[in-house]
């Protein structure tokens, strides 16, 4: 096994992800390599609203100082991958388009209990950690197999970066759950994992960062 094979079996292995996305993914997504970017910035954007959002679902009044923290960090890292996304895409001659939709993200959403309380955001929790480890995974991929040096380096960069995010929220979840009694986290992540390679194996392909393969 090369040194190459066996970073990429570890690293998947540190990952909850039930649906593992073969290589051939990363070729169909990089033939457009500015639909890619365009895809990456809406992500970014998304994600960095998302973050914001979940600052005010503590349990109660007054969330504590690491939740504010940890997920303020992960809007600030969001907000600059943004930063950084847009500005390639436009010196490489892209442009930002105005609407976008992510059928992926849509179907983990409605995975979400709504309007039942502390279940709403333990759900939430899951689902933005289901992404960002999902995200990981792809980005792995990417870095290896763009033949393009500066997206890949970008790429090996934001693996790491996603798969922090996703421990971040995996344990914000459990937080919660912890302070309210609840003993249900870790049936219903397997049931969100589950749900996850079900939703992403429904996706078309394309130059986007969630889709999945041909047939």
């Amino acid at each position: 096994m090369s040194a190459s094979t066996s970073n990429t079996v570890e690293h998947r292995a540190d990952l909850p992800l039930l649906l593992v996305t073969p290589d051939d993914w990363a070729r169909t997504a990089l033939v457009d390599p500015l639909a890619l970017l365009n895809d990456h910035a809406h992500l970014e954007k998304k994600a960095a609203a998302n973050a914001l959002e979940l600052v005010l679902r503590w349990p109660e009044r007054n969330p504590p100082e690491n939740w504010v923290k940890s997920i303020t960090a992960i809007a600030r890292d969001e907000v600059e991958h943004l930063a950084m996304v847009t500005r390639l895409l436009a010196r490489r001659g892209g442009k930002l388009s105005r609407s976008h939709t992510n059928g992926y993200a849509a179907g983990l959403r409605g995975l979400v209990r709504r309007g039942l309380g502390d279940h709403d955001t333990i759900d939430r929790l899951m689902v933005s950690a289901l992404i960002e480890a999902r995200s990981c995974e792809r980005f792995e991929i990417l870095a290896r197999m763009c033949e393009d040096d500066e997206l890949a380096r970008i790429y090996k960069g934001l693996w790491l970066s996603e798969r922090g995010h996703y421990l971040v929220f995996i344990d914000l979840a459990r937080q919660v759950a912890d302070r309210l009694g609840f003993d249900e986290v870790d049936a219903r992540w397997q049931e969100m994992l589950e749900a996850e390679a079900e939703i992403l194996r429904a996706q078309p392909p394309g130059p986007r960062m969630h889709t999945w393969l041909e047939g």
